[in-house]
């Protein structure tokens, strides 16, 4: 399983009166760990929407267990939780400089045609890609 990193310095503007990150700001983080990973995959999602395809959020979801500060750095880990060949679930842990667990996290994704909003299907539309998604994501744990 392939596991990208992102590093975040925490800017001024992403806090909150409290000094701490403001939640919504843990999302734009994912999407920024989302980006990483595709590069890191070899693909570039901006080409993607090129073509007329777009990938939004079916469902996210955002743990908070530590806060961050600003001028403190986000360490952003994101991998493939599941592929189907049509969805995508992406998992998170956003750490720290310390090493500390400040966030847990998933998001759910569907490539669709911009145009109909209708899905399709990345393994006939982009088969490179989903050969890379098949051999990067989480593998399912082995029966005892």
């Amino acid at each position: 399983m392939l596991v990208s990193t992102k590093e975040i310095e925490v800017r001024y503007a992403e806090t909150d009166q409290m000094g701490v990150v403001y939640h919504a700001n843990y999302l734009v983080w994912m999407e920024l760990g989302r980006t990483q990973i595709i590069k890191d995959l070899g693909f570039n999602y901006a080409e993607m929407e090129k073509d007329g395809i777009i990938s939004p959020v079916l469902d996210i979801q955002a743990s908070y267990k530590k806060p961050l500060h600003y001028g403190e750095k986000a360490i952003v880990k994101t991998w493939i939780e599941e592929y189907d060949g049509l969805r995508t679930s992406y998992g998170y842990e956003i750490y720290t400089e310390k090493d500390e667990l400040a966030v847990t996290g998933f998001s759910k994704h569907v490539c669709v045609k911009k145009e109909t909003f209708r899905p399709i299907s990345i393994k006939k539309y982009y088969p490179v890609w989903h050969e890379a998604y098949e051999k990067a994501k989480k593998q399912p744990a082995e029966a005892y």
